[in-house]
């Protein structure tokens, strides 16, 4: 195969009504979510916030199949990619993440002023007291809570992270990837990385992932998620499905915050997954991704950009 995505049946124009339907929908709903929850006195870090970030992930699914479907009568399932056909690289979703966040650790204690420390994974004194001794004995453990911390990341990367990690999959590399396929895998990489990035700016604007550069973050969200994107990107086409990409992004939560537990030092821009160590994480496993694809991939999947032939629309 020498397309850039899974054929389906024939596509081979890029229909920008369709896409503006979608995007306008889509950023109009969620900003005004955001909007209405903080203006009215909404905090980060609250369970109302949980509620309000996890309704507002399910957005982008919930105007993709408004638009494919409501909108331009087209089929949904196979077009947006949802398949629960499990293959390889079901796993390498679940695991890849993983991998990222350990890279990232290791980035991170290369850059002046961070060191390792096991100080942020051991509960406080006050709150050890208040437990059996044994689980006290058990807690006081800073790898034990790492170790729990990973287990329970991994679990939640395939259960409940997954399905709202699919609320923004089945849009950005469901719907999108589906209609910017004609472009080519990085051009289409790079516009939906800038999409998903920008999507992000009312959350990010109030501290999220950035308490420190709540600004600046938002260009720091955007440049990240444009690295990250192709990962996924190929991960989903390889599995030839959107529940892969959606398993990858919901174990990226869960296990994003991994590499905090482990150092002091550092600002939020640079340490973490969404900081610049996490960039260059991601780049490297992209390197790793473009050779594997040329050498050692049965059929290669990322060419330059070409129309594709036989999709669905």
């Amino acid at each position: 195969m020498d397309e850039s995505v899974q054929p389906e049946q024939q596509h081979t124009h890029i229909n920008i009504g369709k896409i503006g339907w979608f995007l306008a929908l889509t950023f109009t709903i969620c900003w005004v979510i955001a909007w209405l929850f903080f203006s009215h006195g909404g905090q980060l870090k609250t369970l109302s916030a949980l509620l309000v970030l996890s309704g507002y992930m399910l957005v982008p699914a919930l105007v993709a199949i408004f638009v494919q479907k409501g909108i331009y009568h087209a089929p949904v399932i196979k077009p947006l990619g949802i398949s629960f056909r499990l293959n390889g690289w079901f796993l390498v979703a679940w695991w890849l993440p993983l991998l990222l966040v350990l890279l990232t650790l290791g980035i991170s204690l290369l850059l002046p002023g961070v060191q390792f420390s096991t100080a942020r994974a051991t509960p406080p004194a006050s709150t050890l007291a208040h437990m059996p001794a044994e689980a006290a004995r058990l807690f006081a453990k800073p790898w034990f809570i790492i170790t729990l911390g990973l287990i329970a990341g991994l679990i939640a990367g395939i259960t409940i992270n997954a399905v709202f990690a699919f609320g923004e999959e089945l849009g950005w590399r469901g719907f999108l990837l589906n209609e910017l396929a004609p472009l080519g895998f990085w051009r289409a990489s790079l516009l939906i990385g800038v999409i998903w990035g920008i999507w992000h700016a009312p959350i990010i604007i109030q501290g999220y992932n950035y308490p420190e550069h709540p600004r600046l973050g938002v260009l720091m969200m955007t440049v990240m998620t444009v690295i990250l994107s192709p990962l996924i990107i190929y991960v989903r086409l390889r599995a030839k499905s959107v529940i892969a990409a959606a398993i990858f992004h919901g174990t990226f939560n869960g296990v994003a915050g991994l590499p905090l537990l482990l150092m002091v030092g550092g600002s939020d821009l640079l340490v973490g997954v969404t900081g610049t160590a996490g960039i260059l994480a991601m780049i490297l496993l992209n390197i790793v991704m473009v050779l594997y694809d040329r050498r050692f991939a049965g059929e290669p999947l990322i060419h330059p950009p070409s129309i594709v032939k036989d999709r669905a629309s």
